[in-house]
């Protein structure tokens, strides 16, 4: 697929449906004979006015059928199969484009879909979900709505201008021009409007983006919103956006809906030619009666489809404006290049160091440069196979900064982090992401069943594997409990689920996958004492035999780890134990004296 964001978004779909090449010459071959059939009807009538009036000298009766009955029958059984073959053709037509439309939007919006799952965390923090919702279904949908009509409707018209052109020149190519002579002027007209009407279908389609980017945002905050009362102030948020997306319209419908009143006055030129001038021909005698009668239908078979190439108009920009959106999207390369070293989980020890990283967030606001904010810097630091490690500091210190990197949710700027001695960014992501197991603070659980959501990731694990990793991670009491047990639906992100159960299901998944390595990102800061209590004994008993890494604020599930890693501002300022860092005296001492009171117990 052409990456070039200067081509036209057509020349990039045609490229794009290069695989359906087949089905778009079925349905475009289907579509020409459907005209042409549908094309027989006048001269058929043409054929019968001849026989009504030369009778025996009729073009019917030079082919040697002489009685008129006999022609007018005859010409009736034409007629049948005429009108058969029609509605044959018309049926052909409308399976293949429609099942051409739905089988490219399904491989665009698959391909779409699976391009964004390969783009960087960065990606999806400079953009809205609702945006990105805007451009994976609204201007998928918007190409189907073209490819179900627009195209056949224009490969027919082009079709009746070459056919009756033909036609006309071929019976009176001396009035001919004269039905031809609004042609240029149409298709000058298409073009111009064509033109105008681009970037007004695309400030639509962006528009769109924006207003699916505040409902999804605001239907994902809506408890914030209730508990804030601000219900009122958001209706006036979306109401503001909802009015500029219908400006965008209105700008694109006032110059749309001129184009058919002017295309008609341009058409009613030709017609009235071909009325006047070969009326008097026919008079004349100059013209067969039969003859004058097929091109006075003809013409108007001819030029009033044209009116409708507002239609066509209109639904082929606003299909452009979406394909180049999707295509755009299509076009964006992911930031963090894929590795090509293989290391099987079964192979891996679990060593990781990180040696002299440096970090920086992109803040762009839109501008291809943008401002960097130093997170890391200079950090070093090494965790040897089965220990467990704990990172501590300050909020902002970088701590959650180093999972994300460890995950290859962002590459280092400098620097290099491995496992087992290995860079990560030489590994395949599929094998560094298989030997991390991810416990975060912020669970997500999707729609689905609790069995569902302790397998994900694991998707053909059985049940009696899922029940054992559940009651490791003190879940399986509770689970049992709810009305389905296993089979209950939690509801979108959890939300039936208290947070201290959802975090639970979260850490039987990491035990289904049973990774080298774990991380556990303030696993337990959103629950109470008990729920906390029944979590850390979990995550003792998983972190067995495996590297652990745990990123925690409550210096009290960490004082058994190995070796403690205290940042401040993106730097390494202390390494130890519980006790050497206590006896230390610096800032992890600092911060345990003021999580367990002694600071106040000393003022008080």
């Amino acid at each position: 697929m052409p990456n070039s964001s200067t081509q036209h978004p057509l020349f990039r779909l045609l490229h794009y449906s290069r695989r359906r090449r087949r089905q778009l010459v079925l349905a475009t071959v289907y579509s020409i004979l459907n005209r042409l059939f549908d094309l027989a009807p006048p001269l058929l009538i043409g054929v019968a006015v001849d026989i009504v009036v030369s009778q025996q000298d009729s073009f019917v009766a030079r082919l040697g059928v002489t009685g008129v009955a006999a022609q007018l029958w005859l010409l009736a059984g034409a007629t049948i199969v005429i009108w058969a073959l029609e509605s044959i053709f018309e049926y052909a037509f409308s399976i293949e484009w429609r099942n051409l439309a739905q089988d490219i939007e399904h491989e665009m919006r698959m391909d779409a879909y699976s391009h964004v799952q390969s783009l960087e965390m960065a990606y999806f923090e400079d953009r809205s979900t609702g945006g990105l919702m805007a451009v994976l279904n609204d201007d998928i949908n918007q190409l189907e709505r073209f490819l179900d009509t627009g195209a056949n409707d224009l490969i027919q018209l082009m079709t009746t201008i070459v056919v009756v052109g033909g036609v006309f020149f071929a019976l009176v190519p001396g009035v001919a021009w004269m039905a031809m002579l609004p042609m240029p002027f149409i298709i000058w007209g298409s073009l111009w409007f064509q033109r105008k009407l681009e970037p007004r279908y695309a400030a639509v389609r962006e528009q769109v983006g924006m207003l699916n980017g505040q409902l999804a945002n605001n239907l994902g905050g809506i408890a914030t919103i209730k508990s804030f009362t601000a219900e009122a102030y958001e209706t006036g948020r979306i109401a503001a956006e909802s009015r500029k997306y219908q400006a965008a319209n209105r700008s694109a419908i006032v110059l749309s809906s001129a184009f058919v009143p002017l295309i008609r006055m341009v058409i009613v030129v030709g017609f009235i030619a071909i009325l006047v001038y070969g009326g008097q021909m026919a008079v004349r005698g100059a013209l067969n009666v039969g003859a004058y009668s097929v091109l006075v239908f003809m013409t108007q078979r001819l030029l009033w489809p044209l009116t409708r190439l507002g239609t066509m108009l209109d639904l082929y920009q606003r299909a452009m404006a979406s394909t180049a959106r999707v295509l755009n999207l299509l076009a964006t390369e992911p930031q963090i290049i894929e590795g090509t070293e293989s290391l099987p989980v079964a192979q891996v020890r679990g060593d990781v160091t990180l040696h002299n990283v440096d970090f920086h967030y992109n803040h762009s606001n839109g501008s291809s440069g943008g401002s960097t904010l130093p997170v890391i810097t200079n950090l070093s630091l090494h965790i040897p196979p089965g220990e467990t490690a704990a990172i501590v500091g300050a909020t902002g210190a970088g701590k959650s900064t180093v999972i994300k990197l460890l995950l290859r949710f962002y590459d280092v700027k400098g620097g290099r982090i491995c496992l087992d001695d290995i860079d990560i960014r030489d590994l395949k992501m599929t094998d560094l992401r298989r030997a991390i197991g991810f416990v975060s603070q912020d669970v997500f659980l999707f729609h689905g069943t609790v069995r569902e959501n302790i397998a994900y990731g694991t998707f053909d694990a059985p049940l009696d594997t899922i029940i054992e990793a559940a009651k490791i991670a003190e879940a399986h009491d509770f689970i049992t409990a709810l009305p389905q047990g296993y089979d209950t639906i939690v509801g979108e992100r959890g939300q039936k689920l208290s947070g201290g159960q959802r975090q639970r299901i979260s850490i039987a998944r990491a035990v289904l996958k049973d990774p080298p390595v774990l991380i556990l990102d303030e696993a337990t800061s959103s629950v109470d004492n008990e729920t906390e209590a029944a979590i850390q004994r979990s995550l003792e008993r998983i972190a067995v035999g495996r590297t652990t890494i745990v990123i925690a604020h409550r210096l009290s599930t960490v004082r058994n780890a190995h070796r403690i890693f205290v940042l401040e501002q993106g730097q390494l300022r202390e390494q130890g134990t519980h006790n050497q860092l206590v006896a230390a005296n610096g800032i992890y001492a600092a911060l345990w004296r003021v999580q367990t009171g002694q600071r106040a117990a000393a003022v008080r």
